[in-house]
Formats: structure tokens, sequence, C-alpha cells
């Protein structure tokens, strides 16, 4: 006899939504308190990267406060994805990488959104070295280490689910392409243009999380769980 079970735990398409709005509202609140004034790269003059941070602290201090908000259900995404797949009796070390990926890049937006706001200070505002050496502190926590963490998740969820035929096969390769970029965008810590692949992983990311949210099933049949073992 065949016994079914659903899992109990937060919502993964809730959660999900809830990190991309935070994402986005310190976008968007970046954009409007700037007035105008354009984003600065963290590899302009020195000075210029100084007159930004001087002459934008709300919008430094807001944006900032949003992406450490946006870590949190990012965090606990990642532990009821691996919560789930385990409950769908997964046991295999592909969850545990995903885990550590999503603590990671959760971790990394975490210490981007401090290091960013300790920017909006004047005092720190105020030398040119200081703020230099935040500014890629946070730009590397938001960039290149969240990218390799949240690779680590896709590649940790989409190798399991592909075995065990828990998510579609297009979206296992999405996922796929989503880690390889991940990865590979700590190459930027060697040459800039492999910068371009954080972005690719942050919204791309965006799709295959909400999509593998909505797919992995959310309940178990005992017989079916057994068999895949068996096979």
């Amino acid at each position: 006899m065949k016994v079914s079970s659903k899992f109990r735990g937060p919502s993964l398409t809730l959660l999900g939504t809830i990190h991309i709005l935070l994402f986005a509202a310190g976008l968007v609140a970046a954009a409007t308190l700037r007035h105008g004034a354009p984003y600065i790269n963290p590899f302009a003059a020195a000075e210029a990267v100084r007159a930004f941070f001087e002459q934008n602290p709300a919008a430094v201090r807001v944006s900032n406060f949003f992406l450490f908000a946006s870590a949190v259900p990012l965090g606990l995404f990642a532990v009821t994805m691996v919560s789930r797949l385990q409950f769908l009796g997964v046991r295999a070390a592909g969850t545990k990488i995903a885990l550590f990926g999503g603590l990671t890049a959760a971790s990394a937006l975490i210490l981007s959104g401090l290091f960013g706001w300790v920017l909006s200070l004047s005092d720190v505002a105020a030398s040119v070295p200081v703020v230099r050496a935040i500014f890629f502190l946070s730009f590397l926590f938001g960039g290149a280490a969240y990218a390799v963490g949240f690779g680590l998740l896709a590649a940790g969820v989409c190798v399991t689910c592909y075995f065990f035929c828990l998510l579609p096969r297009w979206l296992v390769v999405l996922g796929m392409l989503v880690a390889v970029a991940g990865e590979f965008s700590s190459l930027s810590l060697l040459v800039y243009p492999a910068n371009f692949l954080i972005p690719v992983t942050r919204y791309l990311g965006f799709i295959w999380l909400m999509l593998a949210a909505v797919k992995l099933p959310k309940s178990r049949d005992a017989g079916d769980v057994v068999g895949v073992f068996e096979a």
C-alpha cells in the first residue's frame, strides 16, 4: 500500500519572491535617491568614487539595507530547498553542496550590504583610501562571492534532481548554466571582463530559482521513493 505525505515547511515560491523583491527594491531605491547621478564603478578614479559616496549617503544607506535584507529569504530558501529534497528521499552529497552554496551566497549578501552601508557614513566617505577599500570589499562579496555560492546552490540542486528525476530536464540544464556562470565568475578576480558573468548568474539565477520553487514536488509517494533507490 502506498502512503502519500506532503512536505510541511516554508513556501519556496514565497521565499524566492521576497528575495527578488527586496533585491529589486534596493535597485529602485538607489536609482531614485541618487537623483540622476550615475552608478559609480569600483574601478573608477579614486576621487570620483569618494565623491559619489559623499554626495549620495541616503541612496547608499537604503539600497544596502535592502541588499542586506534580501539575504535572509535567500538563506531560508536554501535551507528549505535542502529540507524538501531530503523529505523527498534524497540522500546525496548534492544536498550538502546546495546548502553550503546557498548559505555562502546569503552570507556574501549580508557582508556586502553591511560594508556598503558603512560607506554612507560621512566620516568614512571623507577618506579616499578607506572608501576604496570598503567599496571593493562590498563589491567582491556582492559579486564574485555571491555568484560562486549561488552557482553551487544551483549545481547541488540540479545534479541531485537530475538523478532522482525531481525537476524537468530543461530546468536542470538552465540551473547548470547558472552554476557554470557562477563558478567561472571567480575569474573576475584575475581578469575584469569576467565580471559580466556575475549579473548573468544573478538574473538568470532569479528565473531558475522561481521555476525550481514551483516545479519541485511538494509531496512524495513512499512506494515511488523506494523504487528510485532500488533502481
